[in-house]
């Protein structure tokens, strides 16, 4: 599977966060997520392991049972399975999330 950024639907999260699914397929996902300075992703958690990656900008990090992180280009963090976690970006920022398995909830 090919995927092409430009190519690619943005879907509006609100909230200043936008995010795209890239390539995939039944046991792993990678999606790009952009976010407004200031801009949240809430507490959650799922059943996935998910390792997200800083491209751009800087994120407070937050995850359960840890202090609060920041996290600038380059760095990278791993969630465990039913993990709650979430961010703040500190400025615009841009995040690559990966999963496995992929999410369906982001395709269907």
């Amino acid at each position: 599977m090919f995927t092409f950024n430009q190519d690619t639907k943005t879907k509006d999260l609100g909230g200043g966060v936008t995010r795209k699914v890239l390539s995939y397929s039944p046991n792993l996902m990678a999606c790009e997520l952009t976010f407004e300075k200031g801009s949240v992703g809430a507490l959650h958690s799922h059943p996935h392991e998910q390792i997200g990656y800083v491209i751009s900008g800087s994120f407070e990090v937050k995850e359960e049972g840890q202090e609060k992180r920041v996290l600038s280009a380059g760095d990278t963090y791993y969630i465990a399975p039913n993990v709650k976690h979430g961010v703040v970006a500190l400025e615009k920022s841009i995040l690559l999330d990966v999963f496995t398995p992929m999410r369906k909830d982001f395709v269907e």
